[in-house]
């Protein structure tokens, strides 16, 4: 059966599959990225288990991955196949493409941003199926997005796309790493809501989760924290539907967990905000952690229709 690689690669863990044509998910793998060991030892880990997943597709399916996707966090240079920068993997500049085919046997191998390969994952098969644009926003550890034109996320000039994370929602706020004041992540991201949550609960331990269980039962400070970050997400959101006008927005990430104890007032703050725009379907992420990997098979399969394999190996 024909097959590729998908590796999803995060900053403690890795997700891996083997997909096929139809999108289907032959076999699935996670393994730790090993980052304690070192950015070098990072790049082996990421070769090994493609090179197992390569010999456990061969041995059951009878032939080799036709081709590998895998995406990666940080900077991502997709044209160049490099794996530009990386502060959770401690890399810079690693030709992982390069490295991945050459030990795939010169296997055609295509590189994507996480959040972007998510994306195109949730766009094609996931909540935004079917939509011709979409922006896809996960509220994780920050605050990254996808836009989705036409089947396709799009990368920007210089690969830099919709880190609406980095808008500034609140001028002269929270000092954010990127350099900037008030950024969006500094107040709707889950670490954020869980540092604001810790602070109001005089709970160190307290997190995200456990203030949208407060905001269920009524807390007055839960509501008063999570309103916050609902009202910064919403102007976030809203200065991206001014320039994108996508169809649907696709919200994902560990805040998203919450349910309608985000989409309810998210959806209702994003509704007052409007004044010519049109208001887009606001709806969950669809494949949860799956998406990286489904995303990165996507990638392979593209690779395969629209570039001569000999083209794309050294």
């Amino acid at each position: 059966m024909r097959h590729v690689i998908a590796l999803d690669v995060g900053g403690t863990g890795m997700k891996a599959a083997l997909v096929g044509a139809a999108g289907e998910l032959l076999h699935q793998a996670r393994r730790a990225t090993g980052r304690e060991r070192g950015p070098e030892a990072v790049v082996e880990s990421i070769l090994d288990f493609a090179a197992e997943l390569s010999a456990h597709g061969e041995r059951h399916f009878g032939v080799p991955a036709a081709a590998a996707g895998v995406a990666v966090p940080g900077i991502v240079d997709a044209e160049r196949g490099v794996a530009a920068y990386s502060a959770n993997l401690g890399w810079r500049d690693v030709p992982l493409r390069d490295l991945l085919s050459r030990r795939l046997d010169r296997a055609p191998v295509a590189l994507g941003h996480d959040v972007r390969t998510g994306g195109l994952a949730e766009g094609r098969v996931g909540a935004g199926k079917g939509a011709d644009r979409f922006l896809f926003v996960p509220l994780g550890t920050g605050i990254a997005g996808a836009i989705g034109i036409g089947g396709r996320v799009e990368a920007g000039a210089h690969g830099f796309a919709g880190e609406i994370g980095h808008v500034v929602v609140r001028p002269g706020g929270a000092p954010c790493p990127c350099g900037q004041r008030g950024c969006l992540e500094r107040y709707a991201s889950a670490a954020a809501v869980s540092e604001a949550w810790a602070a109001a609960s005089g709970q160190p331990e307290a997190d995200a989760a456990d203030c949208a269980k407060a905001v269920a039962s009524g807390e007055p400070n839960a509501v008063r924290v999570w309103q916050e970050a609902v009202d910064a997400l919403a102007d976030g959101l809203v200065t991206a539907l001014t320039l994108l006008d996508p169809r649907t927005l696709i919200i994902g990430g560990g805040l998203a967990e919450a349910g309608e104890t985000l989409f309810t007032p998210l959806r209702d703050a994003v509704r007052r905000r409007l004044t010519f725009q049109k208001l887009p379907s606001i709806v969950p992420a669809a494949l949860g952690d799956t998406a990286g990997c489904l995303g990165a098979g996507l990638l392979a399969w593209d690779l395969l229709e629209s570039t001569d394999p000999s083209e794309v190996t050294t």
